[in-house]
């Protein structure tokens, strides 16, 4: 949207405000196409002892534990709010395992979080959502991780220079290419006499983001990041920690990455294809709040809007005929009135003023799959558009795609307060639910004066490849039977694998009778299966989720009449062991001093369904906080802590000393190899 029409309407007029957004014209991939730029003059030049690429929740968790270890921090964020999914992303809803909340088995920095909640609004789940035990509003998750950050460097000692609005665009190496010596970054900000920042939405800003000049609507300033000198020197002055949501930096450092589905292996057996395909990545969304109201509103229908109404579902058939209000309260992130206590998974009711964040699979995902459409764009398609040109890089992600899934979103709200078809229950399901406003405005619950998200739920991003390492020869991954549950006695292996790959597959799970069951040539059939997940000696931090898809469809457009996932791409979707991060996940292949954080680890497309919810994203952020001032006090490159493994590592053994000593658990309770009974620990 333009920001003239921003001049013209009050953010009060959220209903009509949609039907003036208007459709975008799109444009083949080559027409955006990166040219290379010449760095400009340096405006600022900061030091620090990390850089860390992204204020999602991850690096919130590695600044966290780095200002509290009195260590000196810059990080930049792409949007002007911390926290990622909890905040500029909009996902304000805590998805958590069953017994780990039970226990409180978390991060420190995490438990913190949810007590900060707690206190902000005296309870946990201030919207009485059914898919959590607490939902909250976007705007307010911004203002306690702030807050948390704050309390941290006071603490420590340490220092945050925080630098939102922020992207980085050009890093520069070391002459063998493996160190990163620095990093030049741009600053936005609204010329005088335009519109603030979140007026517009993202694809209509994000590639001005990234370049250097001035715009009409964007003042840059230059900023160049450097190492801070200290007294102590060591094989590295500083770290960069790659925490974006889709691994810019991986992509900008060239380091080797894994993008889309896996090839079907017996590491992977539920993968849906025999060859790896990147297009295929984990459906995108672009949340908005709505409001019940106690009348009906005017709900005018975009321009683009029967282009996108076949696509969605309530998804779910629903004995008592409640849809519209199961979907609400799914993610009901504040009811103000009186109401009576829901619990997790159970619709409580709805009243005027109840606020909804929506995030529905058939609703306002958006699940791209092919080389046409897909987000986040490979390795070849960036060579193409010369966004691996020095200079050139601007986000790495498909513009085109990123606006179709703006129009997406809106169509979704149009079609829950109107629409009365159903794309997978059929008819006589759906009918117009009217009493409801789309809440838009800087001081909505996202922030921005368009409605939706200030950035999209990414699920899934670029993986790095770890390095080759001791049954690892190609390269160190977390993979689907590492954690997974699935009943791989279907046979849907079986045939799928072959009779070889199935062997492997059993034995690979045969935990401490490998040995025997290979030297005894034991059929796959009497193997019997380890009920855990793998035990990594490098364990730095925990994670457990279920393997949770949001596939991407068939057919290019996603929207188009008709459209289904990708064949048998849910096969591993379900229950999931609880399982631990490995710090050779987050150590990537050629390049010394980057840390990689987030949903960006060395974990296969499918594992990686399990790792990217909150409590894992804070967990693998204080590992890479800890691990750093580890490596910077001891002289020593966090690669060398693992590079002997399988033999003894007495300095990593010091590191997960420091980190279940400062309330970062290392390994769920009662953890051994010894230990096959995990049936108490579902996800739900």
């Amino acid at each position: 949207m333009t920001a003239s029409l921003f001049h013209r309407f009050s953010a009060g007029m959220a209903a009509s405000l949609i039907s003036l957004v208007p459709a975008i014209v799109l444009t083949p991939l080559g027409q955006q196409s990166a040219v290379a730029q010449s760095q400009p003059a340096v405006d600022e030049t900061v030091d620090c002892e990390l850089l860390i690429v992204g204020g999602g929740l991850s690096g919130m968790a590695t600044a966290y534990e780095s200002l509290q270890a009195g260590r000196t921090v810059c990080m930049t964020e792409l949007t002007d709010w911390i926290g990622g999914q909890i905040s500029s992303q909009g996902t304000s809803a805590l998805d958590e395992a069953r017994m780990q909340r039970s226990l409180l088995f978390y991060s420190e920095g995490y438990k913190d979080l949810r007590s900060r909640i707690e206190k902000k609004y005296g309870e946990l789940n201030p919207g009485g959502c059914w898919v959590s035990v607490s939902c909250f509003l976007p705007r307010d998750a911004h203002e306690i991780l702030s807050d948390q950050l704050e309390d941290a460097a006071r603490k420590g000692g340490g220092e945050l220079k925080w630098f939102p609005s922020t992207v980085v665009k050009e890093l520069a190496m070391s002459s063998d290419g493996r160190i990163i010596d620095s990093a030049i970054a741009i600053q936005h900000s609204p010329q005088p006499g335009t519109p603030p920042l979140n007026t517009e939405l993202l694809s209509e800003t994000l590639i001005d983001s990234y370049q250097y000049e001035d715009s009409d609507r964007f003042a840059k300033k230059i900023i160049q990041f450097v190492p801070m000198a200290t007294e102590n020197s060591g094989p590295a002055d500083w770290y960069v920690v790659e925490a974006t949501e889709t691994g810019e930096v991986i992509a900008l450092s060239g380091v080797p990455y894994d993008l889309g589905l896996d090839p079907r292996s017996a590491l992977n057996p539920s993968s849906p294809t025999e060859t790896s395909d990147a297009y295929c990545v984990q459906g995108f969304t672009y949340t908005f709040g709505m409001e019940r109201t106690a009348e009906p509103q005017p709900q005018p229908e975009p321009s683009y809007y029967q282009q996108y109404a076949p696509y969605f579902s309530y998804e779910r058939p629903r004995d008592n005929n409640d849809y519209f209000d199961y979907v609400f309260t799914y993610r009901r992130i504040s009811a103000p009135n009186p109401r009576p206590e829901g619990s997790q998974f159970g619709v409580s009711p709805v009243a005027p003023g109840d606020i909804s964040m929506q995030n529905w699979t058939w609703g306002n995902d958006y699940r791209p799959g092919t080389a046409a459409d897909n987000l986040i764009l490979s390795d070849q398609q960036l060579a193409e558009s010369g966004q691996l040109q020095p200079g050139g890089w601007l986000g790495g992600l498909r513009v085109e795609t990123l606006a179709r899934g703006e129009e997406n979103a809106y169509s979704y709200y149009h079609w829950l307060v109107t629409g009365d078809t159903d794309s997978q229950l059929g008819a006589g399901v759906k009918e117009p639910s009217p009493n409801h406003r789309f809440i838009s405005g800087l001081d909505a619950p996202m922030g921005t004066a368009h409605g939706l998200s200030k950035y999209p739920y990414i699920r899934e991003a670029r993986r790095i490849v770890g390095r080759p390492a001791y049954g690892h020869p190609d390269g160190f991954r977390v993979n689907e039977i590492d954690i997974s549950k699935a009943d791989y006695r279907d046979e849907y292996y079986q045939t799928s694998l072959g009779s070889e790959r199935y062997l492997q597959l059993w034995r690979n799970l045969a935990g401490l009778n490998t040995v025997s069951v290979i030297d005894d040539d034991v059929p796959a059939a009497d193997i019997m299966r380890r009920t855990r997940s793998t035990i990594y000696p490098d364990s730095v931090g925990i994670a457990q989720y279920a393997i949770d898809f949001h596939p991407c469809l068939t057919q290019s457009p996603p929207e188009a009449p008709g459209n289904t996932e990708r064949e048998n791409i849910r096969k591993a979707h379900g229950q999931a062991y609880p399982g631990q991060i490995p710090l050779r996940a987050m150590i990537p292949q050629g390049v010394d001093n980057l840390i990689i954080a987030g949903k960006t680890i060395a974990t296969s497309n499918i594992a990686a369904a399990a790792y990217r919810v909150h409590s894992f994203e804070w967990s693998v952020g204080a590992a890479a906080g800890t691990t750093i001032d580890f490596a910077l006090t001891n002289g020593i490159m966090p690669y060398e802590l693992v590079d002997d493994l399988p033999s003894q590592e007495p300095k990593l053994e010091q590191l997960q000393q420091q980190l279940n000593a400062n309330g970062n658990p290392t390994a769920f309770p009662d953890t051994s190899i010894f230990n096959l009974d995990w049936e108490e620990w579902r996800v739900w």
